[in-house]
């Protein structure tokens, strides 16, 4: 049986942390969906389809790496996808925390999906989307954050 993993999250914008995960994944199952999810509780700071477009040109040379956007319960898409595992990295406690509990409510919806946990490398482990975010709408140079160039500010 083919171990289909969902990378899940709002990727406003995908870090350097989170081509991490993926590589680092990818090594772990025989495909990785990347999944764009819509957050009611956030606003995107950049277009869903521009993030589409260029994640699926970063890892188009990857055939076990696909990128999809979805609305709704991320257990009810992973289970539409065919995937059981869902990928997430954790930075610190505090993210264990709030990952727990969305891995927890994730198993009360769907019972056969296991929640795989990895922490970043290293010299990856304090960056995140909030962060990057601030320093690209105060001007900042974000280069070394990011995978790809990050458009003019929103």
């Amino acid at each position: 049986m083919e171990k289909i993993a969902l990378f899940p999250g709002s990727f406003d914008p995908f870090t350097n942390g989170h081509l991490d995960i993926v590589r680092r994944g990818a090594e772990l199952f025989d495909q990785l969906i990347i999944a764009i999810g819509h957050n009611s509780q956030k606003q995107r700071y950049l277009p869903l389809p521009w993030m589409l477009e260029q994640l699926t040109q970063l890892f188009s040379t990857d055939a076990r790496i696909s990128v999809r956007s979805y609305e709704g319960l991320t257990a009810e898409f992973a289970r539409q996808q065919g995937a059981r595992y869902l990928l997430r990295g954790l930075r610190n406690t505090l993210d264990f925390e709030y990952e727990n509990a969305i891995a927890q409510g994730n198993r009360h919806i769907c019972p056969d999906l296991e929640t795989v946990f990895l922490p970043p490398t290293p010299a990856l482990a304090a960056v995140s989307s909030t962060i990057i975010r601030d320093i690209h709408r105060h001007g900042g140079d974000v280069r070394t954050l990011v995978p790809f160039e990050l458009p003019a500010r929103p």
